[in-house]
């Protein structure tokens, strides 16, 4: 069996609060004997059916093939938060890749959040999206360091961001005693992740896509046509999309060593009712300042989704729910015993410099992954490049492309448990508050 699916039950959606209230889309049957296509799309997320969708649209013939369901990873079980620019803020990719590189970057991170309103507009896609994304800071050094930011983004980007003292902050966005201040950008938002996922699929199949699900990848023969091989059958195609993030396994070995699978947990409590006033007073998601981020907001029933806690490894704790109520408590502590009526974790990619990876692994096929936590617009985003670039309009994928990427140090054996002593430091230190 392959270890990344071995927190799930084949073929069936985690007991998320996402998928009980997701607009349910029957399955597609698996791959079977031999098909051929323009290009085929390994990997049925955000990355793959914004890949497909575009394809097809400009009138490509695709195949697109899932492990699992569409919607199955990270993209249906994430915390639903589209952010402004990258998932490293400005400042320092100034400082990584110069003004102008980070300019470029600013802009396509801000085409990926527009990208994904105007499909949901497009394609009436019903996932409740909402305006609204602040973070918070739990002393005042960080509070300090969030106010900078938001008028180094003013004064070289043009970018509006609000800013808060702590009285502020509690009055108007979050009134938990954890934190003494934020900022907030107005031009964010949250949604309901799997039902965007489910709207992209069902956009694909109108638009002619082939979808098979219960049907992963094993192996690629590389040639003028590639042959993507499954147990079932092979897809013969011109070119191929690989769009599997956290997932990919050892199906593409460089992209591999730079992309790591970690896992990160979310709790939907029961319905607060009032009580909600108590935990946000407007309809905006939050992300804390902590390394070990905390990020929350309301469902459209009323009910607290906190995502917090990672692991490193293949296996899920056996209790999600003690794993994500530990943060949660700290950041709320009055709902210390409340209910938590769903837990659920999954599978994301990161990279080591947290800015995803795109590359050409070989000259008819891309690969997109490592969205470490920013992927909702990002991977939307490198879909549309990805197939963009297979048009040949290669500007933007090959402008994401050159970000400076290394492999993890330590190979496959040593990644993770390298990776869990440098995450524990991290934590240590928000404990310490240092």
């Amino acid at each position: 069996m392959n270890l990344l699916y071995a927190n799930d039950t084949f073929g069936t959606y985690p007991d998320s609060w996402y998928a009980a209230t997701a607009n349910a889309l029957p399955p597609f049957a698996p791959l079977k004997g031999e098909t051929k296509a323009d290009v085929c799309v390994v990997g049925g997320g955000y990355t793959g059916l914004s890949a497909a969708l575009h394809l097809a649209e400009a009138g490509r013939d695709v195949v697109l093939i899932d492990a699992q369901r569409v919607g199955f990873g990270a993209s249906g079980r994430n915390g639903g938060q589209l952010g402004s620019g990258q998932r490293v803020e400005q400042p320092k990719l100034e400082k990584m890749v110069g003004l102008d590189a980070a300019r470029k970057l600013w802009d396509l991170g801000e085409d990926s959040k527009h990208l994904v309103k105007s499909l949901i507009s497009k394609h009436r896609i019903d996932c409740h999206l909402k305006s609204g994304i602040a973070w918070s800071a739990s002393d005042k050094s960080d509070v300090a360091g969030l106010h900078d930011y938001a008028a180094h983004m003013e004064r070289v980007y043009g970018c509006a961001i609000e800013t808060f003292d702590a009285a502020g902050f509690a009055e108007n966005i979050c009134p938990s005693p954890d934190y003494c201040g934020g900022i907030l950008d107005k031009d964010a938002a949250h949604l309901h992740p799997l039902n965007l996922a489910l709207g992209l699929a069902r956009a694909c199949k109108a638009a002619g896509v082939r979808i098979f699900e219960g049907s992963a990848a094993h192996h690629i023969d590389h040639g003028a046509k590639a042959t993507v091989r499954t147990d079932g059958g092979r897809v013969v195609a011109d070119h191929v999309v690989l769009a599997c993030n956290g997932y990919l396994g050892g199906l593409e070995r460089k992209t591999a060593a730079r992309v790591m699978p970690i896992n990160n947990f979310i709790a939907a409590t029961e319905p607060l009712g009032a009580a909600a006033k108590d935990v946000l007073r407007r309809d905006v998601a939050v992300a804390d300042s902590r390394f070990v981020v905390n990020y929350f907001r309301l469902s459209h029933d009323g009910r607290l989704l906190f995502g917090g806690g990672e692991s490193y490894g293949y296996k899920f704790p056996a209790d999600i729910p003690a794993k994500v109520r530990a943060p949660m408590s700290v950041v709320f502590p009055h709902l210390k015993d409340v209910r938590i009526d769903y837990a659920w974790g999954g599978t994301l990619g990161i990279t080591m410099k947290r800015l995803p990876y795109l590359a050409r692994v070989a000259p008819n096929v891309l690969s997109a992954s490592g969205y470490s936590g920013h992927g909702l617009g990002t991977a939307t985003h490198a879909g549309q490049l990805m197939a963009l670039a297979i048009q040949g309009q290669s500007d933007g994928f090959d402008a994401m492309a050159a970000i400076p990427s290394v492999p993890f140090p330590g190979g496959p054996a040593m990644r993770a448990p390298l990776l869990a002593l440098a995450m524990t430091w991290y934590a240590l230190r928000d404990r310490l508050g240092v």
